[in-house]
């Protein structure tokens, strides 16, 4: 016996309920991994750059200290130490974000470093860092998505990895 359902495509709706539909049906098929992947290249980009600003060769750039000192003024840290230590941290948690490495850790510290920019820096600036925790929160609650090194490093270990 042949089965008389139509496909599901074609039992919509016409008019606007049926596009709407027909459009849930195609963002519903967007897969997780272009989203974190997203979620993991555009602040780790912000971050990169800031980053880029504040070393001068292979040394880090009197204007980052000078920044510390008057504009960024952290409490309990010495400016220069601020320096150097969001200097590596700009470079370092981006690359290890873009790559797939240590992506929920690498995601929790820059998440970390965006609420001291939030309370003791910028405050005013929180729809701009709500965006970065948004896309950060994303990878430590779901992990990196499929196009990471940890999910390969997990596939050749045998465990299961975020859904693709």
């Amino acid at each position: 016996m042949t089965s008389t359902l139509a496909p599901a495509a074609s039992r919509r709706p016409l008019g606007p309920t049926g596009l709407i539909e027909a459009t849930i049906d195609v963002f519903d098929r967007i897969p997780y991994s272009a989203l974190a992947l997203a979620a993991r290249i555009f602040p780790a980009a912000v971050f990169w750059q800031s980053g880029q600003t504040k070393v001068s060769g292979f040394g880090l750039s009197d204007s980052a200290v000078y920044l510390f000192q008057e504009e960024y003024r952290l409490p309990l840290v010495d400016p220069t130490v601020a320096a150097y230590g969001a200097a590596a941290a700009e470079h370092l948690f981006p690359v290890l974000l873009v790559v797939g490495l240590a992506s929920r850790f690498s995601a929790l510290a820059l998440l970390m470093m965006t609420l001291v920019i939030e309370i003791f820096v910028y405050p005013d600036a929180w729809p701009t860092h709500g965006v970065w925790a948004a896309c950060f929160l994303l990878v430590i609650a779901r992990g990196p998505g499929v196009i990471a090194l940890d999910h390969l490093i997990a596939s050749r270990a045998g465990r299961q990895t975020s859904a693709a």
